[in-house]
């Protein structure tokens, strides 16, 4: 278990509170943290998976670990941000839901068939980290903040609707494979 992936896992875990504590915070100095926290934790999410398919070190623990992290980083970001009022709750709300139920109808399937990650599934998390990423840099310390703070609800948007399609596109794959695990 205690190889170098896992240890990156288990550090972006560690990491997840203490985003949340300095982006709560509300000063300018801690957005400044919280924004260098959250790039930090999501290279590691890169980093651990890159090395442990090309060192052959996954893990039941990292292939069951990873993912919670992800999710605890992202899903820890959009509550924060919609409880800074930065964020509409029903966006945190929607998204929360596809991640969880998502999460779950893999962990359903996975003594029929494992479901792999899409193209889509990929591109959906570069957006929702690059969303949050524009969201937690404190724009109001720069001259004219509107242009960035507008880039920032475009992609949170265009990740809204990725993950939202992403969603569907699991659930009918995840219905497939029930079906077909019925019918053998």
């Amino acid at each position: 278990m205690w190889n170098l992936p896992n240890s990156l896992t288990i550090g972006r875990l560690v990491l997840v509170p203490v985003f949340v504590v300095l982006l709560a915070q509300g000063t300018t100095a801690a957005r400044w943290w919280a924004l260098v926290v959250f790039v930090l934790a999501s290279v590691t999410d890169q980093l651990d998976g890159h090395l442990a398919r090309s060192r052959n070190l996954v893990t039941a623990f990292g292939t069951l670990a990873d993912p919670i992290a992800d999710k605890a980083l992202t899903l820890g970001a959009f509550f924060t941000l919609s409880a800074l009022g930065e964020v509409p709750w029903w966006v945190t709300l929607l998204i929360a839901v596809r991640e969880i139920g998502i999460t779950v109808l893999r962990a359903l399937l996975v003594r029929r068939s494992i479901m792999p990650a899409s193209v889509g599934g990929k591109i959906k998390t570069v957006l929702q980290m690059t969303a949050i990423t524009l969201l937690v840099v404190p724009w109001s310390s720069f001259a004219d903040p509107d242009p960035f703070r507008v880039l920032a609800l475009v992609v949170l948007y265009l990740a809204l609707a990725v993950t939202v399609a992403t969603g569907v596109d699991y659930v009918v794959r995840g219905w497939r494979i029930a079906r077909g695990a019925r019918a053998s």
